[in-house]
């Protein structure tokens, strides 16, 4: 490998490191923010969990997906979801910030990454979807892992992200559980952290 391929590849993982400072407005099941690098670690971990569920999915490219589809987050920051609107050119920023994060990188390698960001933001081939109904999933588990929350918080995570869950019999699935238990979280049902195989009405 050239000198300069590789110290272009090293200078873009030194500089997606910021990923691991970038935070989200959830936590962890001890109150600790949750950062975006931590949340793209278990939606890759979500895919490797459902692999064989994941049907007429190429998984590989699905893996992909979910590991660059936050990291222009490394240099703007995450906008909270109830704080999004469809005029605040959240995407278009994004990207911009994903292009200066790849800039050191080969341009092969640069134009690889950006695709595949730009393949999960259209949100049009089998796996860009279901990246995102998973992703959307991942979040609301760690709401429930979250110490506990108002009414409101738990009411907003009902309606999220059903677009991109409700697609696939798997996502619609998933989701059917994931709110069960949030709607079992608001009525004190059972705690934060809750297991679902002990809340579940089959065993």
């Amino acid at each position: 490998m050239p000198a300069e391929r590789l110290a272009g590849l090293l200078d873009f993982m030194q500089a997606a490191e910021r990923l691991k400072d970038t935070l989200r407005s959830g936590a962890t099941r001890r109150g600790r923010p949750e950062s975006t690098a931590e949340h793209s670690w278990r939606l890759a971990l979500m895919v490797l969990v459902f692999e064989r569920e994941l049907a007429g999915i190429d998984v590989l490219k699905l893996l992909k997906l979910c590991i660059v589809h936050d990291l222009g987050e490394a240099i703007s920051g995450d906008v909270p979801a109830p704080l999004q609107t469809a005029d605040d050119n959240r995407v278009a920023r994004e990207r911009q910030d994903f292009e200066t994060l790849c800039a050191p990188l080969p341009p092969d390698v640069a134009r690889h990454l950006m695709d595949l960001w730009g393949e999960y933001s259209a949100a049009e081939t089998p796996e860009a979807r279901m990246a995102k109904g998973l992703d959307k999933l991942e979040t609301m588990l760690q709401h429930q892992l979250m110490p506990l929350q108002n009414t409101s918080f738990y009411s907003f995570n009902l309606t999220y992200g059903t677009r991109q869950t409700d697609f696939q019999p798997l996502t619609r699935q998933i989701r059917k559980d994931v709110d069960a238990g949030t709607r079992a979280i608001m009525e004190g049902a059972v705690e934060p952290g809750f297991r679902y195989r002990a809340a579940s009405k089959d065993d």
